[in-house]
């Protein structure tokens, strides 16, 4: 298996994403890894992204791929507003941000990290029919995902878009199922702009 973690700290170039996959898909903000892992093995044709600022996780992430043979995860160190500017334009096929923290107390919402931009810049780095897939275990946190890519003509919602992988769960995901707390997941394409 090549070096799959890259810790991107200071100023790089745009990543350079290894050609030969069928698709390239981003788990932005990866957290323990299952969804990835799973995503990963389910779809060995696809290159799957992790994207996470805690180095610990992503570090045991790296050791269970490696067990499990799985060559077709990269793992990147990186805050996702830093991520942007590395990621080429129209290459991934799939990102999926999934649980991120809700920042529940109105004086830290502006934290959160779904915003009307960061869905907008996602919306580059998609292919011309890539799909955008959220999800939370917060009521009302999805109501501001779904008010923040309300505005935005590059999305429009499609279901079938995480069709084959809805049943996935992440690890947070796992523990809110057992608890009896419902996930919430939203998939958006993006729409090709005419002009």
């Amino acid at each position: 298996m090549p070096d799959t973690l890259s810790i991107l700290t200071g100023e790089y170039e745009r990543l350079r994403l290894a050609a030969g996959h069928d698709a390239i898909e981003l788990d932005l903000g990866c957290g323990k890894g299952g969804y990835l892992l799973e995503l990963a093995r389910r779809f060995p044709d696809r290159l799957i992204i992790g994207a996470d600022v805690m180095l610990g996780r992503l570090r045991k992430i790296k050791r269970k791929a490696e067990r499990r043979g799985l060559d077709n995860v990269m793992l990147l160190r990186v805050e996702a507003w830093s991520l942007l500017p590395l990621l080429p334009d129209g290459v991934l096929d799939r990102i999926h941000i999934l649980c991120p923290d809700p920042w529940p107390k109105a004086r830290h919402r502006a934290h959160r990290l779904i915003t009307s931009e960061l869905l907008g810049r996602l919306a580059g780095k998609l292919t011309a029919t890539g799909v955008l897939h959220l999800a939370t275990d917060n009521g009302p946190y999805l109501e501001t995902m779904r008010a923040a890519i309300a505005p935005l003509a590059s999305y429009r919602e499609d279901r079938e878009g995480i069709r084959d992988a809805v049943e996935i769960q992440t690890d947070f995901e796992r523990g809110f199922a057992a608890r009896g707390v419902a996930v919430g997941h939203l998939s958006y394409r993006r729409e090709e702009q005419l002009v």
